[in-house]
């Protein structure tokens, strides 16, 4: 988590879920809770340029009811879906906001001359975490939800990027050049101690599963060179990995042979948005966590990318 991959389960939704499981598994009312179990309201925001200026857009998990939010990049839901916080220049450098999804009350977070960036609410809504160069490289941040309180935790010499929190609000896994040429996915404790290297291989916009098992990452592993072009040999292709939080098990989900970056969970850890440029420009897409049922959300001509997906807002009902 776009942040894409941040957002984790409002809990008022989860005890909602949690009792209509219970029912369906112990109390032999399948027939009842069935269809509010594949009806459940989330919604997915992103960045696009589509309109001539990048801002954050919303939209229905099936792609519908479109609406442009706020001028602005990198958004993430909060736990409770009620604010979005974004990254704008509005103000002539990169800082974090934060805004209602009514697209009221925007609140400015950070304010220095570096560039704030990747904002990534925590479980419970109390802290945002975020990548900031403003002590010479870049670092991962943690802040209060307020603003207050920015601490840098990893304070290291390399480059850190894109944090994303676990479930249970104790870890945040990001990525670093600390120890290779390339980005490879850490996990560390939320105060920044116990950095861990999750795999030796390549990974980048690391996105933890809802239920802490399982992390989605970006990847050139397996990339594919274009190389007809002399002057600049090329890598035509990412692809989206999921990976095992104790670094087994690492398995592809994408094959197309283009851009495909930054992976969002959907707060019941079924599906995975993510963005690629496979049919000629940035979009949407979303598949199944398993990696089948690829499909297309949005189709424009602009540049759509860095999808976060929101908590569960409501259960429709028949």
């Amino acid at each position: 988590m776009g942040g894409g991959g941040c957002i984790m389960w409002n809990i008022t939704h989860v005890a909602k879920y949690a009792a209509l499981l219970v029912c369906l598994l112990f109390m032999g009312c399948a027939e009842e809770v069935l269809e509010p179990l594949d009806s459940l309201v989330t919604k997915i925001a992103f960045e696009s340029d589509r309109d001539g200026s990048s801002g954050i857009y919303i939209m229905n998990a099936d792609g519908t009811d479109l609406t442009r939010l706020v001028y602005g990049n990198y958004p993430s839901w909060s736990p409770d879906g009620k604010n979005i916080a974004f990254v704008s220049s509005r103000d002539d450098n990169a800082e974090i906001y934060v805004i209602n999804t009514d697209g009221i009350g925007m609140t400015r977070l950070t304010n220095n001359e570096a560039e704030d960036s990747w904002p990534c609410w925590s479980p419970h809504g109390a802290k945002i975490a975020f990548t900031s160069d403003r002590d010479g490289n870049r670092n991962i941040y943690t802040m209060n939800a307020d603003g207050t309180g920015q601490v840098n935790i990893t304070n290291h010499s390399a480059s850190d990027g894109r944090p994303s929190w676990s479930p249970d609000g104790s870890m945040i896994a990001f990525y670093s050049d600390r120890e290779s040429i390339y980005d490879v996915i850490y996990t560390m404790n939320a105060n920044g101690t116990g950095v861990t290297r999750l795999e030796s291989e390549d990974g980048f916009f690391p996105s933890w599963s809802p239920d802490g098992k399982k992390i989605a990452f970006a990847s050139r592993r397996d990339e594919t060179r274009d190389e007809t072009d002399e002057d600049y040999p090329h890598i035509v292709n990412v692809e989206i990995y999921v990976i095992n939080t104790d670094g087994t098990n690492p398995k592809r989900l994408t094959s197309s042979g283009v851009w495909n970056n930054s992976p969002s969970w959907s707060p019941d850890g079924a599906k995975i948005a993510f963005f690629s440029d496979r049919d000629g420009n940035a979009e949407i897409y979303i598949m199944n966590a398993d990696g089948t049922e690829q499909k297309s959300l949005t189709n424009d001509l602009g540049r759509d990318a860095f999808p976060s997906w929101s908590p569960i807002l409501s259960v429709e009902t028949p």
